[in-house]
């Protein structure tokens, strides 16, 4: 007679969380004002408006956009700010820097919102492979949150983890 295989992962208080699962869909672009410049180094502040002025501003509907430059010239604040304020009527996030910091921005505050109640006083494994973008920061942000609450924090897979946390309570 054939003994029954039970999964205790499935049956355990271990609750997974996947960074995956909460990244939102969208394109991501990284906005170069380089070519705006005049020889790529200097900013003309009129040409740089009519650069802003014809620019088709919708073609970033549902985006997410990094604004950057990425030649070494001194650019004033404003500018980048002028390209934000185009921008955001359209896109779904915008910052002011490179791919890494918008994808840790979105996680910042998408980790932010969350409720982690149902986390309380349980075993968590924080799922580590991902396909999509996730910056290590995010990882940070989830610990913060998880900490205060989790009985422990695990890294991995169910078959294989790294413990992280264990509470002392």
């Amino acid at each position: 007679m054939a003994k029954e295989i039970i999964n205790r992962v499935a049956n355990s208080k271990l609750k997974t969380f996947d960074l995956e699962e909460i990244y939102p869909e969208g394109k991501r672009i990284q906005f170069d004002i380089k070519d705006w410049l005049f020889e790529e180094i200097i900013l003309k502040e009129k040409d740089f408006r009519e650069h802003v002025k014809n620019h088709d501003w919708s073609q970033y509907k549902k985006s997410f956009v990094a604004i950057y430059c990425s030649v070494d010239a001194i650019i004033p604040s404003w500018a980048f700010m002028l390209i934000a304020s185009e921008i955001t009527p359209f896109a779904n996030k915008v910052v002011i820097g490179n791919l890494e910091l918008l994808e840790t921005v979105i996680y910042q505050e998408l980790i932010g919102f969350l409720d982690f109640k149902d986390f309380a006083d349980k075993p968590v494994i924080i799922k580590g492979c991902a396909e999509k973008p996730i910056p290590n920061s995010a990882f940070a942000f989830l610990i913060e949150k998880l900490q205060p609450i989790a009985k422990s924090i695990l890294f991995g897979e169910a078959c294989s983890t790294v413990p992280l946390y264990k509470s002392k309570t």
